[in-house]
């Protein structure tokens, strides 16, 4: 086992007076980060996940891991197998969050290969720290899918987004997903920042330094493990409500090691 704590750099915003714009990537070869914002570089130290006890919960530090085997057998052209797929997650996803109803809505692939992004037209890892929605855009995205009449009804109780992140190629060797513990997160840190995608116009979050976070990872995630990290929640419990993350090199990487390839899969989740 390697030693851990990781010393690792990531990508932080530096803030300032104009709104960032985030463009969102186009699958293939050249697919790669464009934002219209100044970064800078920070080392932080990338502890095992492994290690927490009590394990990591989407309540508490806002991800979590599952053992989680699946029956589809090729991710790339998931049509033929997604309504399984999509099953599958669901009753993960409702177990883990205690939720009674969740809508797959959305399937991300991506490859650290130049290679394997042109051969299978997938996207880059995320590579700067990031949360996918803000309040505004999760509510938003629920109306886009949903309708405004329905999710007017679907307001008045809690909901939550969660991605469901995992290796499509063996064991993550390479550009591991880092998440940083919900409770060291303060809301100063978070920038809305606009997300210009080629049919949407939405909003993420993006982080500024704060040397309080403290990051974890689970070391050559399995094919049969599922991260789970949550994005947005509704709820004003106190509970954990969404989490910064992004992806990482590994120094410890051998060089032979396969490219790193994922999904991402994202569910509205359901309180009823």
């Amino acid at each position: 086992m390697k030693n851990l704590p990781l010393t690792v750099e990531v990508t932080y915003l530096v803030s300032g007076e104009k709104r960032p714009v985030y463009f969102a990537s186009e699958a293939g070869a050249d697919a790669a980060l464009s934002i219209s914002a100044d970064f800078e570089k920070r080392k932080i130290s990338v502890q095992n996940a492994r290690e927490l006890r009590p394990t990591a919960s989407l309540d508490r530090e806002s991800f979590a891991l599952a053992r989680h085997n699946t029956n589809v057998e090729i991710f790339y052209g998931l049509d033929f197998q997604q309504r399984l797929y999509e099953q599958e997650i669901s009753e993960l996803v409702m177990q883990a969050s205690g939720s009674t109803r969740v809508l797959v809505f959305d399937h991300t692939l991506r490859s650290d290969s130049a290679k394997v992004r042109e051969r299978r037209n997938t996207r880059e890892p995320a590579a700067i720290i990031h949360n996918d929605y803000t309040d505004q855009s999760a509510h938003q995205r629920v109306i886009d899918l949903l309708g405004a009449r329905q999710a007017r009804k679907i307001f008045t109780k809690r909901f939550a987004i969660i991605n469901v992140w995992r290796s499509v190629a063996g064991a993550v060797l390479r550009s591991p997903m880092a998440c940083c513990d919900a409770n060291t997160i303060s809301p100063e840190d978070l920038v809305a920042s606009e997300r210009r995608a080629k049919d949407r116009v939405g909003e993420i979050q993006l982080a500024t330094w704060n040397p309080s976070h403290r990051w974890y990872y689970y070391p050559e995630l399995a094919s049969n493990e599922a991260l789970l990290i949550k994005t947005f929640d509704s709820s004003s419990t106190g509970i954990a409500t969404r989490t910064i993350h992004t992806s990482f090199n590994d120094p410890f990487s051998p060089e032979t090691a396969p490219p790193r390839e994922s999904i991402e899969s994202r569910l509205l989740v359901f309180f009823d």
